[in-house]
């Protein structure tokens, strides 16, 4: 077994053990998706506040209670359609407060150009989500792209605690924006091959009336 397989498999058995307990305190999913929106909320009080490193280890906690509140419910079977809604949303919130810190951060000490830059990234963030949302209103699904929210987190932490949030922020802000134009290509091609196909079947039937 490789050390990142270890690693991987020692993770998932640890996050296992935290869903067990969870499960067994009967705390409701929902609460578990509010509980890591409020400790995103006091990781966005200390990144603009410049405390990077700290910050960084709290968002670690919050990441850690976005990954278990789904798993909670299908342990405890408590998934409903409203919860998916309520876990999508919060983490909008999460995403955005986290990058209102940094925009508070970087007004704080006179750099306005990143403050543009983490303006542009809060942009990519909100529209890799909404593309996704309303190309699924369009076509089954679209989840093509890097830069979905778990690779941000990632970036984000490595950023808080390496102090390199700087470069993250490029990074986000291009591939981010690279992500939505792909999902706009991919529904534009899978949009056109549906109404082709729907063309062709309505051509069909025609034919087969006259006929």
């Amino acid at each position: 077994m490789t050390y990142t397989r270890a690693i991987g498999v020692t993770a998932d058995r640890i996050v296992r053990l935290i869903v067990r307990g969870l499960a067994l305190s009967r705390i409701h999913p929902n609460a578990l998706t509010l509980i890591g929106l409020l400790i995103n909320v006091a990781a966005a009080v200390l990144l603009a506040q410049g405390n990077f490193w700290w910050a960084g280890w709290v968002i670690t906690v919050a990441a850690i209670f976005d990954m278990v509140d789904g798993r909670v419910a299908r342990e405890t079977q408590q998934v409903t359609r409203f919860g998916g809604f309520f876990d999508s949303v919060l983490d909008r919130y999460s995403d955005l407060g986290l990058l209102m810190g940094l925009l508070v951060y970087y007004a704080s000490i006179n750099r306005s150009f990143y403050v543009v830059l983490t303006a542009i990234v809060m942009t990519a963030s909100v529209m890799i989500s909404y593309t996704r949302a309303r190309a699924e209103n369009t076509i089954p699904k679209c989840k093509v792209g890097f830069m979905e929210r778990p690779e941000r987190i990632v970036l984000f932490l490595i950023g808080a605690l390496f102090n390199r949030m700087a470069a993250v922020l490029w990074v986000i802000a291009i591939l981010g924006n690279l992500t939505v134009v792909h999902r706009m290509i991919f529904t534009y091609r899978e949009a056109k091959q549906l109404e082709e196909a729907q063309l062709r079947g309505a051509s069909e039937r025609r034919q087969a009336q006259v006929g």
